[in-house]
């Protein structure tokens, strides 16, 4: 599962924050790093998704 939410993270990074931990506050931190940039969305993604 982890795999699929991370293929998720690197097409839509918000989507695969949510997916992992709702509409917390790393979600609305990894949709401002999104609209700051691409790559730091998809990174803050990947990461949440692996720490948990």
């Amino acid at each position: 599962m982890d795999f699929l939410r991370i293929v998720i993270a690197i097409l839509l990074p918000p989507l695969g924050v949510a997916l992992q931990v709702g509409l917390r506050w790393p979600f609305w931190i990894n949709i401002l790093l999104t609209l700051l940039g691409y790559i730091p969305g998809i990174v803050h993604a990947v990461w949440i998704i692996a720490k948990r």
